[in-house]
C-alpha cells in the first residue's frame, strides 16, 4: 500500500487530551509522536455539570502545544474530537469557542458514534473479534457489538472513571443497575453472553497492566492480553496496596493512571459479572485508531494488520529491497501449514532482513526483540514468540530460545514447527544473498522422505559449501534426505 502523509489526531477526552501523529500505510499507520495531557476535564462534571476552569486551563495549554508541533511536523490532516466531557458539559460549547480561537475546528462525537468508532478501532488490530467491545474513559463506556468485521448496536453510557465518584457500594450499585438496564434495552446482554469482551481505555490497559505483574507473566504486552471475568475482583487487595507503593517502584503503571484504577476495576467487574463473557481481551486500539479505519476502503480494511506492518517494516530495513513475499512462497512447498499460521511464517518472511546491520553476533537478538517487543497488532502472545523463533532460527540463534519462560507461551510443537520455518528462511537467504532472483529461478520441494534444491542450469555454482551446510541441516531437522537437482 503506499504511504501517506502525516495525519494528526487530537482527541479531547475526559481524562486526558492527547495527540497522536500517524505515518505509513493506511491499512495499520506507525505511531511518529504520541503526548497527552491528564487534564481531567470531565472530573467536574458529575457534581457540577461544568467544565472546571483549572481543567480547561491545562487542556488549553496542552492544544497550544499541540498546535505548534502540528505544524512544526508539516502535518497536512489534523481532526479534532470532543468526547463524553464537551458533550455533556452545560459550558462544553464554549470550551469548544477557546478550541477554536487556537485555529482548531474540532467536532463534538455523538455517544452513539464513539462507539462505533471504538468497535472499528478493535476490529482495526483484532479483526477476527467477535463480542462486545467496552471504551471506559474518564465521562462515560460505550459498549458495542463487533462480529464478521462490523460493529453493530452501539450505546454510551454515563459511566466513566472520573464521573461514578467515589468508587463504593453505593456506586457500584448505580453501576450495576445502569448497565442491567443497558445490556437489556439494547439487547447486548443477550449477544455478548459467553463471549470475549472486549477492553479499549487507558485505564483497563493500566488494570492488565497490573495483572501482568502479579501474574508475573513473561511478555509484558498488553495488546490481546486475555484475562479471565473473575480477575478484576481478584486484583482488589493489589490495588488497595498501590496506594501505600511508590510509583516508580512500578514502572509498567503510570502513576497519573493509579488513582483511577479502583474506579476502573468497579465497572470492569460489573461489567463481567452483568454481562458474563468468555473471557477480557485487551485492545490497545480504540476510537483513534478506529477514526483511521472508519475511512479505509472494504479492500484496505480486508488486509492484514500484521502482515501490512512487517512488510512496512521490512521494506525499511532490507538490504536490498524487501522480498519476503517471494521468500515465503520459495519455502512453503515443504510445509502445509493452515492459514492461520501461514500468515505468521510469511510474516517472519517479510522481517527476515531487518538485523543485518547489526553486529553478526547480535543479530538473532535483534530478530528476537523486533517479534517479541515491536508495536505489532493483529498478534497475540503466543504467535509473537512463534514469529520470534522463526527469527532466531533464521539469524543463526538456533531451534531453541533463549528464554525459556517466553518459549512456554507455546507449545513444543509450535516452537518446532517455527524453528524450520527459520532454517528454511536462513536456506533462502543464503542461496539467494539476499536478492530476489536466485529465489525466483530455484525450487524448494519436499516429498517421500526427501528435501529437493532444484537450480536453474548454468547457475550450479549458487550451490556454495555455506548452502550446503544450511540446507543439510534442514533436511536433518526435517528428518528427510537431501538431494540438489538442475532445472
Amino acid at each position: 500500500m503506499p504511504h501517506t502523509e502525516p495525519v494528526a489526531i487530537v482527541d479531547i477526552g475526559s481524562n486526558s487530551v492527547r495527540l497522536v501523529v500517524y505515518s505509513g500505510s493506511p491499512r495499520i499507520p506507525s505511531i511518529i509522536f504520541n503526548e497527552k495531557v491528564l487534564a481531567g476535564l470531565g472530573a467536574s462534571l458529575a457534581k457540577t455539570g461544568r467544565l472546571g476552569e483549572e481543567a480547561q486551563e491545562r487542556a488549553l495549554e496542552a492544544m497550544r502545544r499541540f498546535r505548534l508541533l502540528i505544524g512544526q511536523m508539516d502535518v497536512k490532516r489534523t481532526r479534532v474530537v470532543a468526547t463524553a466531557a464537551a458533550r455533556d458539559a452545560e459550558n462544553g460549547d464554549a470550551f469548544l469557542d477557546r478550541i477554536r480561537a487556537l485555529g482548531f475546528d474540532p467536532e463534538v462525537i455523538s455517544g452513539e458514534m464513539e462507539g462505533i468508532l471504538a468497535g472499528e478501532g478493535v476490529l482495526s488490530g483484532i479483526p477476527e473479534a467477535e463480542g462486545v467491545i467496552g471504551d471506559l474513559g474518564g465521562g462515560s463506556l460505550e459498549l458495542a457489538e463487533v462480529g464478521g468485521g462490523k460493529v453493530g448496536r452501539s450505546v454510551s453510557l454515563p459511566l466513566g472513571v472520573l464521573r461514578i465518584g467515589e468508587p463504593n457500594r453505593k456506586a457500584e450499585a448505580r453501576v450495576r443497575a445502569t448497565l442491567r438496564e443497558a445490556l437489556e434495552d439494547t439487547g447486548l446482554g443477550a449477544r455478548g453472553r459467553g463471549r470475549p469482551f472486549y477492553m479499549v481505555g487507558g485505564s483497563w490497559r493500566a488494570l492488565a497492566r497490573l495483572d501482568l505483574i502479579a501474574t508475573n507473566y513473561p511478555l509484558a504486552i498488553t495488546h490481546q492480553y486475555r484475562m479471565a471475568p473473575s480477575r478484576p475482583e481478584e486484583l482488589r487487595k493489589m490495588i488497595r496496596l498501590l496506594d501505600k507503593a511508590d510509583p516508580r517502584s512500578i514502572p509498567t503503571l503510570t502513576a497519573s493512571r493509579i488513582p483511577t484504577l479502583p474506579a476502573a476495576k468497579l465497572i470492569l467487574s460489573s461489567v463481567a459479572d452483568e454481562l458474563e463473557p468468555s473471557e477480557l481481551v485487551v485492545s490497545s486500539f480504540g476510537i483513534r485508531e478506529g477514526l483511521l479505519y472508519h475511512q479505509l476502503t472494504e479492500e484496505e480494511r480486508k488486509l492484514d494488520p500484521l502482515v501490512e506492518a512487517a512488510r512496512d517494516a521490512g521494506r525499511g530495513l532490507s538490504r536490498f529491497g524487501e522480498h519476503g513475499d517471494l521468500l515465503d512462497r520459495w519455502i512453503a512447498p515443504i510445509f502445509d501449514d493452515p492459514p492461520e499460521r501461514a500468515r505468521l511464517r510469511l510474516t517472519a518472511c517479510l522481517l527476515a532482513d531487518v538485523a543485518w546491520q547489526a553486529h553478526p553476533d547480535f543479530r538473532a537478538e535483534r530478530g528476537l526483540e523486533m517479534a517479541l517487543h515491536g508495536n505489532w497488532v493483529g498478534v497475540d502472545a503466543p504467535e509473537r514468540v512463534m514469529i520470534a523463533q522463526a527469527l532466531w532460527a533464521n539469524f543463526g540463534g538456533g531451534r531453541s530460545l533463549p528464554d525459556k519462560a517466553v518459549a512456554a507461551l507455546c507449545t513444543e510443537a509450535e516452537l518446532e514447527r517455527a524453528a524450520l520455518w527459520g532454517l528454511a528462511m536462513r536456506l533462502g537467504q543464503r542461496l539467494s544473498g539476499g536478492l530476489a532472483a536466485a529465489l525466483e529461478r530455484s525450487r524448494l520441494g519436499c516429498a517421500d522422505g526427501t528435501l529437493t534444491l532444484c537450480l536453474r542450469a548454468g547457475e550450479e555454482a549458487l550451490y556454495g559449501e555455506t548452502v550446503d551446510r544450511r540446507f543439510r541441516r534442514l533436511g536433518s531437522a526435517l528428518g528427510c534426505r537431501t538431494r540438489v537437482s538442475t532445472l
